[in-house]
């Protein structure tokens, strides 16, 4: 019995001994892999030892003393903070809800844990702050034409204050910008009669532009036709000359004689007519003495 009773305590004093020495094991793997940090390329870890700041580390693999060093992971990617509606009162005292984004990135990294302990609430109350202050000198009216304006005032005032915290303010982009349910009615009537009026000064541009387009066409219209008629009338009197001249062309060549052949055919037509009254005219006398001299000489010729 002494013999077992013996093996039997060794055996359990072996057992402990190798659990010990798995628990050391673990410990050991344990502080070794609390003192390995694998940091990404956007990251960056803080590190302190014994509460003093040793700087910043990273990319890649960093070592550091298991409870004797405490660090902190700061991520370098841009982010945004989204600020819900504020109240704020235009310089015409109208009231109005305005929400808006905040892009940041941290580019210190020991700065933005040393020198601030809530960035997120600080940013935050300086930008709600700087919007009341710049809506206060803007009247309503304006309040949404000068949108770009109040982005750049805004990023200029938090970019200031949080170069000193590591941090850049990147932008600030206003989302939305909704007054009074009231001035929202006002200002969809005004938009309507804007519209109203523009379309009727369209329209009536559109007619005045159309009478002058008409009245430019008669007026070319007449005057092609009164240029049309001076070129018909020089063409008519250009024809009436050219046939005068061709009259008095032939009649250059016409004698007494045939001109007292033409009056007695002439006499031989109004002989044949039914009337019983005759006028000749004074030179018909002389027309026939030419006659009667060519009568004679031909009854001498015979």
């Amino acid at each position: 019995m002494s013999l077992l009773g013996s093996q039997l305590l060794q055996s359990v004093a072996d057992i402990g001994n190798y659990v010990a020495i798995a628990i050391f094991l673990i410990i050991v793997l344990a502080l070794i892999g609390s003192s390995i940090k694998i940091v990404r390329e956007y990251e960056r870890v803080v590190v302190f030892t014994l509460g003093r700041l040793v700087g910043a580390k990273g990319p890649g693999v960093v070592f550091i003393v298991p409870i004797v060093n405490r660090v902190n992971k700061i991520d370098l990617r841009e982010r945004y903070l989204e600020v819900p509606h504020q109240t704020c009162i235009t310089k015409d005292n109208a009231p109005t809800d305005i929400d808006f984004l905040i892009y940041y990135k941290v580019v210190e990294a020991t700065q933005s844990i040393v020198q601030v302990q809530n960035f997120t609430g600080a940013s935050i109350g300086i930008a709600t702050t700087t919007l009341r202050a710049v809506v206060g000198d803007i009247p309503l009216d304006e309040l949404l034409a000068k949108r770009e304006q109040i982005n750049n005032v805004l990023r200029t005032k938090l970019d200031e204050v949080t170069e000193r915290w590591g941090i850049k303010v990147t932008n600030v982009e206003i989302r939305e910008i909704r007054p009074p349910a009231d001035v929202q009615e006002a200002m969809v009537k005004q938009m309507s009669a804007e519209r109203s009026r523009r379309a009727m000064v369209l329209e009536a541009d559109g007619k005045r532009e159309s009478a002058i387009l008409v009245a430019e066409g008669d007026k070319k219209s007449t005057v092609l036709r009164a240029e049309g008629d001076k070129q018909s009338a020089i063409l008519r009197a250009q024809g009436y000359a050219e046939a005068l001249s061709q009259i008095f062309g032939a009649a250059k060549t016409i004698d007494a004689k045939t001109m007292a052949l033409q009056y007695l055919d002439t006499l031989k037509a109004l002989g044949a007519s039914p009337s019983t009254k005759y006028i000749f005219p004074m030179e018909f006398t002389n027309l026939l003495s030419p006659l009667k001299d060519y009568v004679k000489e031909s009854s001498e010729e015979k």
